[in-house]
């Protein structure tokens, strides 16, 4: 049997229309939507077949929207006897990444998801915090220029390590543009500003993170199933206290993606498949291996040419 890691996305990667072909086709998907409208108390599954854009875009929209999406293909998938030898999610993703492995119920990271979109909102007020991408610089520039701008007093940090090439930087609005503008100063190619609503994954997180830990110890979390390779550590992990702990710490420490592909390489992978919208990871896992298989799931055609494959003898 192939071994395959599966791997979801997380926040910027929500568009109108997302999941549509699998809602027209597919009865028990439609259920699911209607289920996770009635328990989060929003119209999510409108939000997402139909808009407008910026109500799904904001922050406690666009978390349950796209784990909705990602656990309702992860479902189809454990139907027709697919099984995955280990997953993880970018941010937002290491959710839909424990609901794959049996650490929580899709409804309960659904009502989790939405309560961690509204603190990560909250943590900080509009148009104090602040992303950007940093493009064609090596990691040793970014972090020495983010300790030296922090140093001066501004909060910056690394918040994603990509893949090589593209990292990402979050603080307060003065840090980032400080550091957006040294960092083109040492050779950045682009330094470029994210249309994201707060400064998540950097320590002005942190309250949000405290309050997040009180909403997730209300959740039965269990063992995970299969390994969860941790945002945090970049390591497997299924010990319920150990997920607890780093679900919390993720909310304001960077997510470790590029070494999370490759401890995931190295355990003998033959394909990763992105589960649900877009193919953003399935590119960042090119960039570190370009000859590494990839397949993206986000509607029935995709789905069936993965499913053609994995059954190949």
């Amino acid at each position: 049997m192939k071994r395959i890691a599966f791997v979801f996305p997380g926040q910027g990667s929500q568009e109108v229309g997302m999941g549509k072909a699998f809602y027209d086709q597919y009865e028990s998907v439609r259920e699911q939507f209607y289920q996770a409208d009635k328990r989060l108390g929003v119209p999510l599954s409108q939000y997402m077949l139909e808009g407008p854009d910026e109500t799904l875009t904001k922050t406690e929209n666009a978390q349950p929207a796209l784990l909705l999406l990602s656990t309702a293909i992860v479902k189809l998938l454990e139907d027709k006897g697919v099984q995955a030898e280990l997953v993880a999610g970018h941010s937002l993703g290491e959710y839909s990444a424990h609901v794959a492995a049996g650490t929580m119920s899709q409804e309960e990271a659904l009502t989790l998801v939405q309560k961690r979109g509204q603190l990560m909102e909250q943590a900080v007020p509009a148009g104090q915090g602040s992303m950007a991408a940093v493009l064609g610089l090596d990691v040793e520039a970014i972090e020495r220029v983010t300790t030296e701008i922090r140093d001066q007093g501004e909060v910056v940090e690394v918040a994603n390590y990509n893949c090589p090439g593209q990292i990402v930087i979050s603080g307060s609005k003065e840090g980032v543009d400080k550091a957006c503008e040294r960092l083109k100063e040492e050779g950045a190619k682009r330094a470029l500003p994210l249309n994201v609503s707060g400064p998540f994954h950097s320590r002005l997180m942190k309250p949000a993170s405290e309050q997040f830990s009180k909403e997730l110890g209300h959740a039965s979390l269990q063992d995970a199933t299969i390994p969860v390779v941790a945002n945090v550590t970049a390591q497997p992990v299924q010990d319920q206290e150990k997920i607890f702990n780093l679900l919390v710490e993720q909310l304001y420490s960077p997510v470790r993606f590029e070494e999370t592909i490759q401890y995931m390489m190295d355990q003998e992978i033959d394909a990763f498949v992105e589960v649900g919208n877009g193919k953003v990871l399935s590119g960042l896992i090119r960039k570190v291996n370009r000859r590494m298989k990839t397949f993206n799931i986000q509607d029935p055609e995709s789905l069936e040419a993965f499913l053609e494959w994995y059954k190949e003898d």
